[in-house]
């Protein structure tokens, strides 16, 4: 990311083992070689004590993903992930209905403060757009009603700070929702804008049972070609799917092109973010350099590209190779797989936390 030194994380081992990383299995024997002490210290942290943590990234960054990974390979009843995004579109349903409506009103008449009035904000929440921002107070009571569900949990919040007033509020969120004294973090990732669109474009999901995947980076086991169109395509193989051939979805095509303006305002807060003092910070990367990736990280570690040969005897060969792409800076560089990228917030974590 341009004007701020995101550095190098070295994940690779003295000795080399090689790891499955799409196999849960193998995933897990993974992170105990790599991480193993750090991982043990942090189970032991979390028995008696909490955090706060802010995942900010560029949309489609994989903020989820290495929240989730992180929690399935530490301890998943210990650590929450809390989408402030997942919440509104959840109430958004619930304001609907008169019942549930009320019981939201009631909450908020008693936690609510802000300078717009309850009557407005709930007029603006009713004829609002997706694309439109709600208050910050409201996100605020509504983050404290629904944050006090998940228990004594280290919770990582995904999508807040999402504008420029937001950042000042992040340093007293903790406080705001009344979460103890816990420690707080940032969490800031860098992911080259060239990641996401590349991901965007070649993302396939399934019309049966929405599976998502991706022709390029995360294709199925099942592959077949179509003559007409001279493409080959993706056949859902979820188990409990009974397979249907995997399309682009509308819009995908044109990558980030229709986010673009979120993209840079999200680059923004997270420069501001950076730039603010009395609380930590994790800086993960998702890319690293060509020149760098020998020294740095294992070959299995980076994020493969798929491609696909038609034989003369009808079947369809995979053939896959290490996903290269220059990055905003015009630098070939290597993506990374999430485990590598979860080895370093794990390493990081222990040591801002000071465990």
């Amino acid at each position: 990311m341009k004007d701020l030194d995101f550095p190098l994380f070295k994940t690779k081992s003295e000795v080399y083992k090689k790891f499955d990383l799409t196999d849960v299995n193998s995933r897990q024997e993974y992170f105990e070689y790599k991480a193993g002490p750090e991982i043990k210290k942090l189970r032991e942290y979390l028995k008696d004590n909490t955090f706060i943590a802010y995942l900010m990234g560029k949309k489609s960054s994989g903020k989820g993903t290495y929240a989730k990974m992180l929690a399935e390979i530490v301890d998943k009843d210990k650590i929450a992930h809390f989408s402030i995004g997942d919440m509104i579109r959840s109430f958004d349903e619930v304001i609907n209905n008169v019942e549930k409506r009320k019981e939201i009103e009631e909450f908020l008449k008693k936690n609510y403060r802000g300078r717009i009035s309850l009557q407005d904000v709930m007029k603006s929440w009713d004829n609002r757009s997706t694309k439109s921002l709600l208050p910050t107070e409201l996100i605020l009571a509504l983050a404290k009603k629904e944050i006090s569900k998940l228990g004594r949990k280290a919770i990582f919040i995904d999508g807040f700070p999402r504008d420029i007033d937001q950042v000042s509020y992040s340093l007293f969120f903790r406080d705001l929702i009344d979460y103890r004294n816990d420690p707080d973090v940032f969490i800031l990732i860098d992911v080259p804008t060239t990641v996401i669109d590349e991901r965007v474009k070649t993302r396939v999901i399934c019309p049966l049972c929405n599976t998502s995947r991706s022709v390029k980076l995360l294709p199925t086991k099942k592959v077949g070609y179509d003559k007409d169109s001279d493409k080959f395509y993706l056949i859902c193989d979820n188990s409990a799917c009974p397979g249907a051939r995997m399309i682009t979805k509308e819009g995908d095509e044109q990558g980030v092109s229709p986010i673009k303006e979120r993209l840079k305002k999200d680059e923004m807060l997270i420069k501001e973010a950076y730039n603010l003092q009395g609380i930590p910070k994790v800086l993960l990367r998702n890319s690293v350099p060509v020149g760098k990736a020998k020294e740095f990280i294992n070959d299995y570690e980076i994020t493969p590209e798929y491609s696909y040969k038609l034989n003369t005897d009808g079947t369809i060969e995979t053939q896959e190779k290490p996903w290269e792409i220059l990055d905003d800076e015009g630098v070939a560089c290597n993506s990374l797989m999430p485990p590598p990228v979860v080895v370093s917030l794990i390493k990081q974590l222990v040591n801002v936390l000071g465990i």
